[in-house]
């Protein structure tokens, strides 16, 4: 059985530390904290976990920075934000503490991971498959001849050495 060596006051500073990071690595803030890293880790993961979305009471984390929220939080901020005035947005926006090009491209990944594909992109597809399926099966052929031209070279060595040793 594991026994918890620090308080939650310092889990959550820790987890503070470690989401305001900036451009420091995760082994960073663990050194500065004198904590092993997966520690830190492990404890970045289960609060993460704590604050994914998943029914329908769903809330947006208030302790998560917008850069790390999920697909389904980022639904929902899409969602709630939909309808507003830009006034409304613009305030939404800094009380969450994101900006409004991020609103912009969480909606055009969403949509366009979910747009149907056209008619050229399936036929482009399709060639760049076949040429694909064509080009490997050209490389098999010529690692083949390949691999034969080199046991043949081996077998012409070993009979030039045995021809030799008859000369003797």
């Amino acid at each position: 059985m594991t026994t918890n060596r620090h308080s939650t006051e310092f889990q959550e500073q820790a987890l503070s530390k470690a989401r305001q990071r900036g451009t420091r690595s995760v082994q960073d803030v663990a050194d500065e904290l004198n904590l092993p890293v997966g520690t830190l880790r492990k404890w970045i993961s289960k609060s993460n976990r704590k604050h994914e979305v998943g029914g329908p009471a769903a809330q947006l984390p208030e302790d998560l920075p917008a850069q790390s929220w999920g697909p389904a939080q980022r639904l929902l901020a899409l969602n709630q934000t939909h309808a507003m005035t830009p006034t409304q947005l613009h305030a939404w926006c800094r009380e969450k503490g994101l900006f409004e090009h991020q609103l912009k491209a969480w909606g055009d990944a969403f949509c366009s991971a979910t747009a149907p594909e056209s008619r050229e992109a399936r036929t482009a597809l399709r060639e760049l498959q076949v040429k694909h399926d064509g080009l490997q099966r050209e490389l098999r052929r010529k690692e083949k001849a390949l691999a034969e031209a080199a046991a043949l070279l081996v077998l012409q060595k070993k009979f030039q050495a045995l021809w030799e040793d008859e000369e003797k």
